[in-house]
């Protein structure tokens, strides 16, 4: 695979702009939906997957989708599944600063833990 000489001068912050601007979103669990196989587990807000793109666990790149005005990446968050044995990055797209808080306080109570990592400069 050929790669552009421009890709070498983005940021880690910049690609995953590009991966979710040029990428196919699936919204396959709409904001207060319950986890298929965990009910008691409600996502605060769109959550789905870039088509085609393979995350942590072998499908697709996991991505949370906020309502900040700006068309960015805004956060990723680590995770580690210790039921899943995995660990991926989930993409937190246009989420303002009180999404994330949501977000967050998510993955509490679950096994997985999460390690939320916001984008330096992002006023949200």
């Amino acid at each position: 695979m050929d790669v552009p000489s421009t890709w070498a001068t983005l940021s880690i912050w910049e690609h995953a702009d590009r991966l979710v601007s040029n990428g196919r979103l699936v919204i396959d669990r709409p904001a207060m939906a319950r986890h298929h196989k965990m009910p008691e587990y409600v996502y605060p807000l769109d959550y789905g997957y870039l088509a085609g793109t393979t995350g942590g666990d072998g499908e697709g790149i996991d991505v949370w989708v906020g309502s900040y005005s700006r068309h960015e990446v805004t956060a990723v968050a680590c995770t580690i599944d210790p039921v899943k044995e995995n660990a991926e990055l989930k993409i937190l797209w246009r989420c303002t600063s009180h999404e994330i808080a949501e977000i967050e306080k998510f993955y509490v109570p679950q096994p997985q833990a999460a390690l939320v990592i916001i984008r330096p400069g992002v006023n949200t």
